[in-house]
Order: C-alpha cells, then structure tokens, then sequence
C-alpha cells in the first residue's frame, strides 16, 4: 500500500491516535491541546484518515472506537524520504551539513551521532 502524505491536522490527529494506540473520537479530543477543534471536525478529519489507509475502526453501535493501521515508524520512513529526496538530493550528508549549520544540533547529539558512526564502523 502507498503511504500518502498527511496534512498537519491529519498528522496532529495521528500522533494522538499512536499515543493513545486506539480511542474514540472524544479521546482524541481530550488530548488535543487548546484551542480544541470542534467535534466534527475531529470526526471528519478521523474519517479522511480512515479513507487514505491510515486508521481503522471496530464498531461499537453507531460508535466507532480507531486505531492505527500504518504506524509512526512506517509514517517516519515515508517521511524522512520524502525530505531526504525532496531536499538533500538523497544524501545524509547534505542534510546533517545542514541541520549543523542551522544550529539544530548541539554538541551532545554531535556526540552521540559520532558514537552511533563508530558502532557502523566497527561491523
């Protein structure tokens, strides 16, 4: 199946929904920060999710309670892709350059990226 990008409302109501592993739309809600989004709007958005392959449902009555069916870590992959493809040319190392001459990494992730380069090294 196609991963399909997701917009920053669908992706807000998917890392609710890994967190919670499953719930109804009232418990999505309750997780979401204020300003909350009107019920509907939640359910809608639920139901697009639902449309695109990203979440499933067990019916409970007219209730439905969703869960997942692609996972953070699928959704990361796709992601981290996309950027690497869309931005970087494919290269980690453009894109570490980058985020390094940004400043978006400090000397302790430094640190530990290198200690991670030496565990590849060593295999």
């Amino acid at each position: 199946m196609e991963i399909k990008e997701l917009t920053r409302a669908e992706e807000q109501i998917m890392q609710v929904l890994w967190h919670l592993k499953k719930g109804f739309v009232k418990d999505v809600l309750d997780v979401l920060p204020e300003p909350k989004p009107a019920y509907n709007t939640v359910s809608t958005i639920i139901r697009i999710l639902e449309n695109k392959g990203f979440v499933g449902h067990k019916a409970f009555g007219k209730s439905h309670e969703y869960h997942p069916v692609i996972s953070k870590d699928q959704y990361q992959n796709f992601a981290t892709d996309k950027l690497m493809h869309g931005y970087f040319d494919n290269s980690v190392k453009r894109m570490f350059s980058y985020f390094v001459k940004k400043e978006k990494i400090d000397l302790k992730e430094a640190d530990e990226i290198m200690k991670l380069i030496e565990k590849l090294k060593e295999k």
